[in-house]
C-alpha cells in the first residue's frame, strides 16, 4: 500500500467535546483519518504547513475529547477538516514520518516536493 493510499482513507468522525478541556490529557492538532486496517485506531495527519509534519497513530479508546477547528482551504478550493484531540496522559502513540529514499534521505520537514507528493496540495 502506498503512502498516498494509506492517507487516502476517509476522514474519521469524532464526537465534539463541549466543556472545559480535561486536565489529564494532552492535545494534538491535525486532520483525522480512519486507520486503513484497524477500526480501534485513528491517524492524525499533522498539517504539513505547520512545519513539523508527521502522521500520528492513537488508539480511539485513548481519546478523551475532540474539538473541530476551522478547515483550511487550498488554492484549488478544496477543504479538509482540522481537529484538536485530547489524548489520555500516559497513553501510547506512534509517530510515522514519511521520507524519500535518496542520499541523503529527504524528510517532510526538509522537502516541499515530498510534501506536495504525499499530501497532494500546494504549499500555502
Amino acid at each position: 500500500m502506498s503512502v498516498r493510499e494509506y492517507l487516502g482513507e476517509p476522514f474519521y468522525e469524532l464526537q465534539t467535546y463541549h466543556s472545559e478541556p480535561p486536565q489529564d490529557a494532552v492535545s494534538f492538532i491535525g486532520s483525522p483519518r480512519k486507520h486503513p486496517y484497524d477500526d480501534g485506531k485513528i491517524l492524525l495527519i499533522v498539517d504539513p504547513h505547520e512545519g513539523d509534519s508527521a502522521i500520528l497513530e492513537f488508539r480511539v479508546s485513548d481519546i478523551v475529547c475532540a474539538q473541530d477547528l476551522p478547515s483550511p482551504v487550498t488554492e484549488a478550493g478544496e477543504s479538509y477538516p482540522i481537529v484538536r484531540i485530547w489524548m489520555r496522559r500516559g497513553s501510547i502513540g506512534i509517530r510515522y514520518e514519511p521520507f524519500e529514499v535518496d542520499t541523503p534521505l529527504h524528510f517532510l520537514s526538509d522537502s516541499h516536493k515530498l510534501k506536495d507528493k504525499i499530501f497532494g496540495r500546494p504549499r500555502g
